[in-house]
């Protein structure tokens, strides 16, 4: 999807960044070894992305279905404190995260990948899918990234949100 001027307008209101985790930052896959161990696989770049972001004062959440140690790690690496795990109702958590960080939500981006994310990305000001999401979150999505999940979508976000506020990516 193109990134038109009204994509660059809802990119430069961001004011808190909201992702789920599970086919946003990882690739959706859940990898089991045969001792029983879970595995996830993250994309540094996404944490880069996430890092210059922080870094222009955008603060990010992260809000999942799934509750996993795995998670709460990636999180503390990338010195995310608003982790909501084992989250039903996304949408409700997105609101108190706007509350919290007293963001307006049109100024609130979130980006999904399936149906769980739907009612979040219908309130928010900036809805963003990933490449590979359903059909139905595609529909709702304001803009579709380039990327699928786990394969760098949330660098390509977090570098929209830095261009519409004039800072060129490093």
């Amino acid at each position: 999807m193109a990134v038109t001027a009204a994509i660059r307008r809802r990119a430069r209101a961001v004011k808190l960044l909201v992702l789920d985790v599970d086919g946003v930052l990882t690739d959706g896959g859940m990898y089991y070894a045969e001792s029983g161990d879970e595995w996830k696989k993250f994309n540094t770049r996404d944490g880069q992305g996430i890092a210059r972001v922080q870094g222009a004062g955008i603060p990010v959440a992260l809000v999942t279905r799934e509750e996993t140690g795995i998670v709460a790690r990636r999180a503390a690496k990338l010195c995310i404190p608003d982790l909501h795990q084992g989250v039903t109702d996304k949408l409700v958590v997105v609101q108190a995260l706007a509350a919290k960080h007293r963001v307006a939500r049109e100024a609130v981006c979130f980006v999904g990948d399936d149906v769980g994310d739907l009612d979040a990305m219908r309130w928010v000001g900036f809805a963003v899918a990933v490449a590979d999401a359903l059909p139905p979150i595609r529909r709702v999505a304001h803009w579709v990234t380039p990327q699928a999940g786990g394969e760098g979508a949330v660098r390509q976000v977090c570098e929209l949100i830095l261009a519409a506020r004039g800072k060129v990516p490093a």
